[in-house]
């Protein structure tokens, strides 16, 4: 829109001149530089928005969606990503050590649960699942 307006206003000197026999429209040059900066502006602002970074809560959903198919190695690998882009996320160490559990990667899941307790200290439910993974890896009571 903002070109077309640029190409309207660009337009005006030489349809004056054409229709009315004098070079008119003082300031449409200027007006025409302005619409072709913001064009272009907007044009680039459109682009970046199009490589905006994934939002952590749909990649984790992603990550569910992967597994409930059966498709493990899958949702661990976007995970991983998921935590590569956003490390302060603890959902994402929980339930990729929840997915270690499931493959029986002990030593990974209390790698990743270790780290979720150590950013989410408060939430109980970890410290039950590391409970778990230690007893299954013969660290903890059975």
């Amino acid at each position: 829109m903002a070109w077309a307006m640029a190409a309207l206003f660009a337009s005006m000197p030489a349809a004056s001149k054409l229709f009315l026999g004098v070079w008119g429209f003082d300031g449409a040059a200027e007006i025409a530089c302005l619409c072709l900066m913001l064009g272009t502006y907007f044009h680039l602002m459109g682009r970046r928005r199009s490589r905006a970074v994934p939002d952590p809560a749909s990649m984790l959903d992603q990550a569910r969606q992967l597994t409930l198919s059966g498709q493990m190695d899958e949702a661990i690998a976007l995970l991983t990503e998921t935590i590569r882009l956003s490390p302060q996320l603890w959902q994402a160490f929980q339930y990729r050590g929840e997915l270690y559990l499931r493959q029986q990667s002990f030593d990974a899941a209390l790698r990743d649960l270790d780290e979720a307790i150590r950013l989410a200290p408060e939430e109980p439910h970890l410290h039950i699942l590391r409970a778990q993974a230690q007893s299954l890896l013969g660290e903890g009571q059975p």
